[in-house]
């Protein structure tokens, strides 16, 4: 793992005011937009008009985009885009194309009632995963800009400087647009369209931050000899590859679910559980989906329609250097990390506005503590994991994280089937968000002293996908689960779900010998 180096307090004030480290903090409050319109805002909105709960929570899926970013993460690293390129370079051409992305899904959203049936829910839906793979993408070529454009030095200023302005903006798109909503007329039991339309016109337009910031910007300066090139037509190929093989994955997910619907009946019956059968029937068209897209891939490539040379270098060189660095064994067991720390933070996340709603708690109450408090709460716990991984090591506050994230998650449990307490709100909001940003601080010094430099984009890229792929598609059921074991229970399944993490962190720090 890749040693710390620590500045002097003067040097670290300092270099916060190193316009490379200013920028980030615009482009993090840029990427912080999104992600609260697909999930907790998002989840508000539907709750408010009228959609099912179980139907709510389906939405999180929408944002699966940031788990699956590693599969285009070489399209948008390698493909130049025409004319915007050539006037503002390979990096912030793909961030001004993402950002004008994200805006046209937030406008999109703001035009469609979900109250007026399933066709526009449909239709909310669409514009939900497109936010959700515009804003992925705009992760990946700020991550890339980030990397490129300054040294090692100011990397960890960099980071922090992206992370503050990206809480500062959950806050806008939390706490501001639940305000918003409220203000503009919108309400449980008085439900306004135009209130939430308003809302998200207003968040269409934060985004304008990001783009003014991307114009007045350098790009990098990075050698480019350095990397292989390759002839236009290759660069079409590959994008040939990805659409067809996306297409292939879409189609069959989306024409299957009549087909799994019924499967899903049969197989309940069969089981006697209903919620486990949907769990196989839809892993299984999430697995026959990625098989079609390969075998998509496997003929485009057979048939010399895309470079192969391009395509290894792309996909497998990145993976082969990771496991070539840690061996197999090793490997498996920090991917299975990755993939699993944040599981019980992020399977309670997607339903806990819903459930601080179902208590009687207010909109302005939600967003005023849980938002705003729990926003300087989460800050106070990231400088906390910092300052004690710098003392402790990573591994033991990894593990520490992992601990405090399940335990309190227990909290929760205290404060089902009560009268709404906002001290006590406040009190597990306290407990909740101080361990989660102490978790995220040292679960993201050990994603990056995984990656190699010669892979760091790609490879970052994988880890952060993997982080939300397994808890967000869990999370898609929080709410059928609440709704037939009630919230309690629910809560203390999200509790157990930190056991199997604690082993891996034990197993993965032998292995690292930390």
């Amino acid at each position: 793992m890749k040693k710390q180096t620590n500045l002097g307090w003067k040097q670290s004030v300092q270099s916060f005011f190193h316009p490379r480290v200013v920028t980030m903090l615009f482009l993090g409050f840029s990427a912080g937009i999104p992600i609260l319109l697909i999930f907790s805002s998002l989840s508000l909105w539907l709750r408010e008009a009228g959609v099912e709960r179980s139907t709510v929570t389906f939405f999180s899926w929408a944002a699966l985009g940031y788990s699956f970013k590693f599969v285009w993460a070489p399209l948008v690293d390698r493909m130049p885009i025409p004319y915007l390129t050539r006037i503002f370079g390979r990096r912030r051409s793909w961030i001004l194309a993402s950002q004008a992305g994200v805006i046209i899904a937030i406008l999109w959203m703001a035009c469609t009632d979900p109250a007026s049936g399933s066709h526009q829910l449909t239709i909310m839906a669409i514009a939900a995963v497109m936010l959700g793979f515009s804003s992925a993408t705009q992760d990946i070529v700020i991550d890339a800009y980030r990397i490129e454009s300054a040294g090692t030095d100011l990397q960890g200023l960099m980071a922090s400087s992206y992370i503050a302005g990206y809480r500062i903006a959950m806050l806008v798109a939390g706490a501001g647009a639940l305000f918003l909503a409220e203000y503009f007329g919108s309400s449980k039991g008085n439900y306004s369209f135009s209130a939430w339309q308003n809302s998200y016109y207003i968040m269409a337009a934060f985004m304008l931050v990001g783009v003014a910031t991307v114009i007045m910007i350098p790009e990098p300066e990075i050698k480019l000899s350095e990397e292989k090139k390759y002839p236009p037509k290759d660069y079409l190929g590959f994008l040939l590859l990805f659409f067809l093989a996306a297409g292939g994955f879409i189609t069959t997910f989306y024409f299957s679910a009549d087909v799994a619907a019924s499967l899903k009946k049969t197989l309940g019956a069969l089981l006697g559980n209903r919620y486990l059968s949907g769990f196989i029937i839809e892993l299984g068209r999430l697995a026959t989906g990625v098989g079609v897209a390969a075998i998509i891939a496997k003929i485009i490539m057979s048939a010399g329609f895309v470079n192969k040379t391009m395509v290894v270098d792309s996909y497998i060189g990145p993976v082969a250097d990771f496991f070539k660095r840690y061996g197999v064994l090793a490997a498996w067991l920090l991917l299975a990390l990755i993939g699993l720390y944040r599981i019980s933070d992020i399977v309670l996340g997607v339903i806990s506005n819903v459930f601080y709603q179902d208590l009687g708690f207010t909109k302005t109450e939600i967003a005023s503590v849980v938002k705003t408090f729990g926003l300087f709460m989460t800050i106070a716990g990231g400088f906390l994991g910092g300052i004690l991984s710098m003392r402790y090591g990573v591994m033991k506050i990894l593990f520490a994280g992992a601990i405090l994230s399940s335990l309190t998650n227990l909290l929760f449990m205290a404060m089902t089937g009560s009268q709404p307490d906002i001290t006590i709100l406040y009190l597990v909001i306290s407990a909740d968000n101080l361990a989660a940003g102490l978790a995220s601080a040292a679960f993201v010094a050990f994603l990056s002293s995984l990656t190699s430099i010669r892979f760091t984009a790609i490879q970052y890229a994988i880890f952060s996908s993997l982080m939300t792929l397994i808890p967000k598609g869990f999370g898609g059921y929080s709410g059928t689960i609440v709704d037939n074991l009630g919230y309690s229970t629910f809560f203390l399944i999200t509790a157990l779900m930190g056991l199997p993490v604690l082993v891996l962190i034990w197993l993965c720090w032998k292995y690292l010998d930390q």
